[in-house]
């Protein structure tokens, strides 16, 4: 069957880059249910931007991310109620929510800095390391890649690898 979105080139490129970023994620969250992470992988992102700039409110969380701050207020309720976040009012200011790690959230990270991001990162990165060429060719080869090895197979060969 014709991919139609494949076949429309730029006319469709968000919609294409969106259904790799889909299928990225859904493959990661493959990763992080074998390991029994009770998390999405939607959420790692929050996580991180937390470890690596502290805490933070709601509204700077979301420019950090790129992402529209209604989504970040959703994340981080989940994560809070998980415990792995802490949501607190601003002493300055009631009105704005400052986002925190907590103790579980810290070890969560460090965790996944270890034994998760690892292997997800080289496994994109050898989805990737020798596409060369135009935009929709490297867009068609990772699509070709991730149908023939899904993310989740390549991060699994990765970490058994390492071991």
């Amino acid at each position: 069957m014709e991919d139609v979105l494949r076949s429309l080139g730029f006319l469709c490129l968000g919609s294409r880059m969106k259904r790799i970023g889909e299928q990225l994620q859904a493959d990661t969250q493959r990763v992080l249910d074998r390991l029994e992470v009770r998390i999405q992988s939607s959420q790692y992102p929050l996580l991180a931007a937390l470890d690596r700039l502290g805490p933070l409110p709601v509204g700077e969380l979301a420019q950090s991310l790129g992402v529209a701050q209604p989504g970040v207020t959703r994340s981080a309720t989940l994560l809070a109620e998980l415990g792995l976040v802490e949501v607190n009012p601003s002493n300055d200011d009631q009105r704005r929510r400052i986002v925190s790690l907590s103790r579980n959230g810290r070890r969560l990270v460090d965790q996944a800095k270890r034994e998760i991001w690892p292997s997800i990162e080289n496994a994109v990165a050898g989805l990737c390391a020798d596409l060369s060429g135009p935009l929709l060719g490297q867009l068609a080869a990772i699509e070709d890649r991730l149908a023939a090895t899904p993310l989740d197979r390549r991060a699994e060969n990765t970490r058994v690898a390492a071991s």
